[in-house]
């Protein structure tokens, strides 16, 4: 997987955590601050290790490492 792709799959899985958490603050009553805090909240506790032990996540091995392996 490229870099940018890794990178563009964290920043949606922080995008969806900052919603829901967002609103269920607001289901909760909380007010704008309150919701912003549960997202920003969301965003530091969301754990990506499951993202970064994908196989997709897995580098890619460049053309020399590879030529390497098959030598």
């Amino acid at each position: 997987m490229e870099l940018l792709e890794l990178a563009e799959k964290i920043r949606a899985a922080c995008l969806r955590a900052a919603d829901a958490a967002y609103e269920d603050a607001g289901i909760q009553g909380l007010c704008e601050e309150g919701r912003w805090e549960a997202a920003i909240g969301a965003v530091r506790s969301l754990d990506l290790r499951p993202l970064l032990d994908s196989p997709v996540a897995r580098p890619t091995p460049s053309r020399e490492e590879a030529h390497d392996t098959e030598a």
